[in-house]
């Protein structure tokens, strides 16, 4: 599997990730064992990439994911999991100290770690990324080891260019496909 770095966290990861929204059972009921074949599936294929949020199944995306980890053993993907879309409302307010802990600390009992890999501020209203505090209580979480990296996951090339005006972020996930290809040309 071809591999590429990961914006700024200097970890080579696959080119094709594992999107684990529909593990989580949000999507229509999806077994635990389906849900953990298609996890083992892809990391078989070499894909050593997860990307997960807490609002997936309510947490049980990111259970799932560490249960399948802890029966592989051995080298680790890089989990990046999302949060701040369990708030509600989901305003710029919910975005302090406070719930970001939380949401950081309910992840890594969920992953079962001590340290986060790589965490992203989940679509966040877009005044979060004029709100340098923000970005301040990641650089803290960072500090106390709770997570190695954070980065952005953005509705608008116009939120992933304010977000990395931010030294300390790391990644821009943003949403590109077929249908939505403005990113290529402008970010």
């Amino acid at each position: 599997m071809k591999q590429r770095l990961l914006g700024h966290t200097g970890t080579s990861v696959s080119e094709i990730g594992f999107g684990a929204w529909a593990i989580g059972g949000a999507w229509g009921d999806v077994s635990k064992s389906d849900a953990k074949a298609a996890l083992h599936a892809a990391l078989d294929q070499g894909t050593n990439f997860i990307d997960t949020a807490d609002v997936y199944g309510d947490g049980r995306s990111e259970q799932l994911i560490a249960e399948v980890l802890r029966e592989r053993g051995g080298d680790k993907p890089m989990v990046a999991t999302k949060l701040g879309r369990r708030l509600s409302p989901h305003v710029a307010q919910g975005y302090n100290r406070e719930n970001l802990r939380a949401f950081v600390e309910r992840s890594l009992v969920n992953l079962k770690t001590d340290c986060l890999e790589l965490v992203q501020l989940h679509c966040p209203p877009t005044e979060v990324y004029y709100q340098a505090e923000v970005f301040g209580y990641m650089d803290d979480l960072a500090a106390a080891g709770k997570v190695r990296h954070y980065g952005v996951s953005v509705e608008k090339v116009e939120e992933g260019l304010k977000a990395i005006e931010y030294p300390n972020v790391q990644s821009v996930q943003i949403i590109y496909n077929i249908f939505r290809q403005r990113p290529a040309s402008l970010f």
